[in-house]
Formats: C-alpha cells, structure tokens, sequence
C-alpha cells in the first residue's frame, strides 16, 4: 500500500451468519487520522471493526490493514496482525479477578514480554498516558466506569499499535465521563495512531469533529464536514467508494 496508508479496503463484503452487513463498501485510513463510523444498530458498524482484525470473514473485495491482505492471511499471522491493532470495547472486558497492572501484565505475556523490567516499564508508561498513573493497582471492581475505560484504552496501547479500533467506547458511560475519553482518543490520535470509532453519540462527533462514515444499506458512506449536523436528518446518497 501507499507510504501512510493503514487502511485500504475496496468493494468489500462481510457477513453475519450468512447475512450481509456490508456490500461493495470501500474505506481508506490514513496514519494519524480519526474517522467516526455512524449508524443504526445492525447496520454493520461493529461488523467493520471484526472484520478488520479477522474476527469475521471478508467474502468479497480486497482488504489491506496494517501491511497484511486479509484475503490471504494465514490463521497463524492473525495474532501478529492484532498486535498492531488496538481494540477498545464498550463493556471494557477487564479480567475481574485481577488488578489493573495485572491485567496489562497479562496482554504482554500473551504477546511475547518477558523481561520483567521491560514489563514494568511499559505500564508505567501506557498507565501515564491515560492518566492513571497511580491506579493500578485496583481491582476492576474498585475503579468507575471511566477509570475501567481507561484501563482498556492502555491495554490497547501496550504494544504501540498503529490503529486502535474503538467499538462504543463511551457508551456506558456518563457525559462528562465520555467527553475526557473522547479527548483521550483524540490525543492519542494526534501522537501519530490512527482511530476508527463506532458511536451512536452524535453530540460527541460535533464536540469532536473527525472524518465521520455512516453505515446505511449495507454501504459506507462519507459524509461532508461542516458544522453541528444532525446526522439522523441528512440523506446520504453518494457511496463512500466513489469518493476515496
């Protein structure tokens, strides 16, 4: 692919036991760039973040994410394809039985740490990064909903991944709660790692203005950038495909 190109899918199609969510959709993300994906429930915004980290298959079309041909990809490259995704999910799926750092310590084993010192470091680090410096050592059960949520967001960072893929990350949480997540997001965007996210929040896209994609019909579609939409009022007709 292109020099800074992540993302590059074209005429794709995903199903859902054997039901098509998404047909002849095409999307490109570029390093550093945010892109909202919008849509009603079941309209496939979920099903375009699995079928990027191989979760559910690519029937059709070709798709390139992170140097690897999801149409190729062999069973055994996928958990080297996640290791440069970051995913991020509505209900956090912290490991309850263990701490903060535990459950950070856990993700680097699985993927290849071994050096304590290195280990440590590392948390310290993404730990830092989303503001909870001194929290780790809490139990899930111990920290708020946004506390969990920034947990979940330096699980995604530890191995410095090229996109974070965030599936509602402020959906259960409170407003003001959302809004600091949000602006966690977006700095960690600015710092060079590319973000997909899915929202219902439409409040949130106008506070924190990004390429947006709606999921309507079964297509992707780009919508223009401007000031304060109301998503649910504007008729999208033209498919993202023939625009990027």
């Amino acid at each position: 692919m292109e020099s800074g190109l992540l993302v590059k899918l074209e005429n794709i199609e995903v199903c859902q036991e054997e039901n098509v969510v998404l047909s002849d959709a095409s999307l490109t993300l570029n390093k550093g760039e945010f892109i909202y994906a919008i849509g009603k429930v079941g309209s496939g915004k979920s099903s375009l973040l699995k079928a990027l980290y191989c979760e559910i298959p690519i029937r059709k079309g070709s798709a390139y994410v992170a140097g690897y041909d999801l149409q190729k990809i062999k069973k055994r490259e996928i958990p080297y394809l996640r290791r440069k995704l970051g995913i991020v999910f509505q209900d956090f799926q912290l490991l309850i039985d263990r701490s903060a750092i535990k459950n950070l310590e856990f993700v680097l084993k699985a993927t290849g740490w071994k050096n304590r010192n290195e280990i440590s470091r590392r948390i310290n680090e993404v730990l830092e990064q989303v503001g909870m410096p001194n929290k780790g050592y809490k139990m899930p059960h111990e920290l708020s909903g946004g506390e969990q949520q920034r947990i979940a967001i330096a699980r995604a960072l530890l191995n410095t991944p090229e996109i974070i893929l965030a599936d509602e990350p402020t959906g259960n949480l409170d407003p003001k709660t959302s809004r600091q997540i949000m602006q966690l997001l977006h700095d960690i965007c600015h710092m060079g790692t590319a973000v997909i996210m899915t929202t219902h929040n439409y409040n949130i896209v106008n506070t924190f203005p990004a390429r947006v994609v709606k999921c309507e019909n079964n297509g992707l579609y780009n919508l223009e950038p401007g000031n304060q939409f109301n998503y649910e009022e504007i008729d999208y007709k033209q498919n993202i495909s023939t625009i990027i």
